[in-house]
């Protein structure tokens, strides 16, 4: 059902003056002001840049729909901002992205929260959709490693401001992390609910591994790589130290490995072993693998550039298992050979080869595979024969010969 809420100020106004005529006063009632929910935030550390994804809330803050909302922005502040207001954090802070959204032609026109909004009118204008995801992304730089903070009291030394021509070695100590949050903005400018904060750390991010080494049998592809250590920047002329790894809480690197074709990550966590098996085997396919380092600071994941990708074009080299259980029964003018079916997936069938002893050489009998773990070969009775097994598969890869049987047909 829809709610108008012209309607029901228009009922409230009604209502009041009918008390009025009954001599009743009462206070005014304030006006209906609807405000977008908080947008979803988050944020990744990869390298030197940091990804901030967003999405733009699709209701207001009591749960009715769509959000009275024009514009998504986004803030951020370099240094310790748990005990600065919500604010004080776009104060000081500084926009980092400022995004239109599609708004509703009257924000007053909503459905209550499991109602449909097809009988209204769809947000209309330029910018994002409600509901939808966006992500921009920002480069660490001198610039963002500066602490932002607000103004000092005057008893306090101002802090000089930061050398922007300096070369990038690494925050201090206060500005170890950055902090991010967002708002919607309806059309009169009105700020919506804030999102939750999202901290990322600014350290050094590892280093990325090797190029990757890839190899793979019938079953996986194995990736593996090697560390590589941080190696210090060197100091510059103007004699500021060399920059070295540091960071609250820092844990062991592991890594991350991504298919980087698809762009997917193939772990489902990062790994500590330098290796990892995929069991996507499938024979012609090229597979191309980057790894990626991966360090936790405090509680945020902190990754590494892309490393070196490698890949390889999969080649079935791999023979099928020799037939066992070849056994040979005679009869009147044939031989009838049977043995226990191999199991590969991609089998392609059978040759049967056929030699007359002694010292025969085995010559190939079916010039094509056979479909069925049996074969029956018309001799000429009284004829010994021997005979051995070999199996094919769909890549021409062939087993090593059965074990040799002999038989004399009837």
């Amino acid at each position: 059902m829809i709610t108008r809420r012209l309607s029901a100020i228009s009922a409230l106004i009604v209502v009041v003056t009918a008390f009025a005529a009954c001599g009743q006063k009462g206070p005014p009632l304030p006006p209906l002001v609807l405000i977008p929910a908080p947008p979803e935030l988050s944020a990744q550390r990869r390298g030197a840049t940091i990804e901030v994804g967003f999405v733009v809330p699709t209701a207001n803050a009591d749960g009715s729909r769509p959000a009275n909302i024009s514009r998504i922005d986004v803030f951020a502040i370099t240094g310790p901002a748990a005990e600065m207001s919500d604010l004080d954090m776009l104060r000081y802070g500084t926009r980092v992205v400022s995004l239109p959204v599609k708004s509703p032609r009257n924000p007053n026109d909503t459905v209550e929260p499991g109602e449909s909004t097809a009988v209204l009118d769809p947000p209309e204008g330029k910018g994002l959709d409600q509901g939808a995801a966006s992500s921009i992304a920002e480069t660490i730089s001198a610039s963002i490693l500066a602490a932002e903070e607000p103004p000092a009291a005057p008893s306090r030394r101002p802090r000089p401001s930061p050398d922007r021509d300096r070369p990038l070695l690494g925050p201090s100590d206060a500005a170890a992390v950055r902090t991010y949050i967002g708002v919607g903005v309806d059309k009169r400018g009105r700020l919506g609910r804030f999102s939750r904060r999202v901290v990322v750390p600014l350290a050094l991010a590892p280093p990325p591994p090797s190029r990757p080494s890839i190899t793979w049998d019938e079953k996986n592809v194995t990736v593996r790589w090697s560390a590589r250590t941080q190696e210090p920047v060197d100091a510059p002329a103007s004699g500021l130290l060399p920059s070295k790894p540091f960071g609250p809480g820092t844990t062991e690197v592991a890594y991350n490995v991504y298919d980087s074709t698809a762009g997917v990550r193939l772990t489902s966590k990062p790994v500590t072993a330098r290796e990892f098996e995929d069991a996507r085997i499938e024979w012609g396919a090229t597979r191309c693998y980057l790894v990626r380092a991966v360090q936790v600071v405090g509680t945020s994941p902190l990754e590494s550039d892309d490393g070196e990708a490698a890949c390889a074009k999969l080649v079935d080299t791999f023979a099928p298992a020799a037939p066992k259980g070849v056994r040979a029964v005679a009869s009147d003018g044939a031989i009838n050979l049977i043995w226990d079916t191999n199991v590969e997936s991609d089998l392609a069938g059978y040759y049967v080869l056929r030699a007359q002893p002694p010292g025969a050489t085995f010559q190939r009998l079916t010039p094509t595979p056979v479909q069925d773990a049996s074969f029956l070969d018309n001799v000429q009775p009284g004829l010994r024969f021997a005979y051995e097994v070999v199996a094919v598969d769909n890549a021409g890869n062939t087993s090593a010969p059965s074990n040799p049987v002999e038989e004399t047909a009837r």
